[in-house]
Formats: C-alpha cells, structure tokens, sequence
C-alpha cells in the first residue's frame, strides 16, 4: 500500500473515537446551558448581620454575669466568715440512777482438806480430821470433838455448840451432822442478835462439817440462856447468852435447833 494515497483521506465518522469526542462536545454542552439557566440567590446579609449583633449581645450579658458573680464571691465569704455559727442546742444531761442492791446470797460451805487450818479469829484457828473436829484459842490450844465416838446420832440432822472467849469476844463453834444439804447455821443471842456463822465441810460432803461464828459478849446482868455456856462440852466459865441456834438446809429450810 502508497502511505501517500491515504495521507489526504477524511477520517472515518463511523470509528469508536470518533463517536466518543462527540458524546463528551454533547454532555459538556448540556452542562454549560443548564449552568446558565441556574441564577444564584441573593446572599442573606441582612439576616448575618442581625445574628451577629443577638450573638454580641448574649456574650456581653454573660459577661456581666460573671463580672458579678466575681465581686460578690468574696463579700459573701467575708459576711459567712464574719457571721457566728449559732450555738448549738443544749445536750440534756443524763439521768444518773444508782443500780439495784443485790441481795445478800448464803455463803456457799467451804470444802477444806483433812488438817488445813483456817483462822476463825484473832489467834484461834479451827482444822477438820475425818474423826471430827478440831480448834484452837489463846486460852487452851488442840481441842477436839469426835464424831466417830458414837455420842452423836449422824441418822438425824442435829448441832452442837462449844463457846469460849478470844480476843475480847465471844467464840463460838461446834459440828452440825446429819445432812448432806447443809445451807447456813445461825445463832440469836438473848439481846436479838442474829450471826451467821461459817461452814466448814471435807470434800465429798462426809455428811456433818463444823460452824464457827464471834458475838459481842453478854452485857453485865444479862442472864444466861438455858444451855448455859456449852450444850455438849465448854471450856471456861460461861461467856455468851444464846437464845438458839439453828440449822438450815440450802433451800432455807429448818433442819434442826438447839
């Protein structure tokens, strides 16, 4: 083929490059005259500058606002600081009531062991052995009652009484028998005096123990009771008016008198 015989042809309408620039020549003037046919709307200068003066307007009051709140903030720490707190409400005093006074409990029965010595006065001393009863004062020293000599009934609850002086008083002693539940022993006096005396048991409740128990002595002229100074043995002239002596059980119960 001559290059030169083609060098003067038209180029073909029908080729696809051909078709596509007049496709683009056709959308770009269909932009350009919808383009002119849009006209712009004014610009809303009016309505900006009203918002901006209400927006000024807004600022400046919060501002002063907050100029306020800055000068008042310390005057009202002055008239807080400067202000007395009230006095506060008076607290009532408590009520002060003095307990209840227990009422005297029965000394429980001292258990002791065969031959502890337990001071029952000044200078005299009283001790347990498992034939009986043992004690001894400034007057006479290593005195004793038996209770295995058979002169006391153990099948029935009974006392006994020995009374002498000790230190300026009178000394009063003796065994109780015949019971396991032995609760208290005590002696009136002619003159209405009513002393409670100390038990004295071995462990394991042998079934009798020895009460003691110091009185004033008898005033001058006071008569003797009928039991004199010594309703078993005594030691000594007379030296107390007793009246009776009694024996109770750990309920309160009378077991037996003398």
């Amino acid at each position: 083929m001559n290059p030169a015989s083609g060098a003067g042809r038209e180029p073909d309408d029908r080729s696809p490059r051909a078709h596509h620039r007049a496709y683009e020549d056709v959308l770009r003037d269909s932009v350009a005259e919808a383009a002119n046919a849009v006209a712009p709307s004014p610009v809303p200068l009016a309505a900006i500058e009203r918002a901006g003066r209400a927006r000024r307007r807004r600022g400046n009051a919060a501002l002063a606002v907050a100029g306020c709140g800055l000068l008042l903030g310390p005057l009202a720490v002055v008239l807080v600081r400067g202000t007395p707190p009230p006095d506060p409400a008076p607290v009532p005093a408590p009520v002060l009531t003095a307990p209840p006074t227990p009422s005297p409990t029965p000394e429980p029965v001292r258990a002791v062991r065969p031959g502890q010595r337990v001071k029952a006065a000044p200078g005299t001393e009283v001790w347990l052995t498992e034939d009986g009863k043992h004690w001894s004062t400034p007057e006479q020293s290593d005195q004793f009652r038996s209770v295995s000599d058979g002169n006391l009934d153990l099948s029935e609850p009974g006392v006994t009484r020995q009374s002498e002086t000790a230190d300026n008083r009178s000394f009063h002693s003796g065994i109780y028998y015949g019971t396991r539940d032995a609760g208290r022993v005590e002696i009136t006096t002619l003159n209405g005096e009513v002393v409670r005396a100390e038990l004295l048991e071995l462990a394991g409740r042998p079934g009798w123990g020895v009460w003691y128990a110091t009185a004033e002595p008898p005033s001058a002229g006071t008569a003797l009771g009928p039991e004199g100074a010594d309703a078993g043995t005594s030691t000594g002239a007379p030296v107390d008016s007793i009246r009776v002596i009694t024996l109770y059980d750990s309920a309160g119960a009378v077991l037996a008198t003398l």
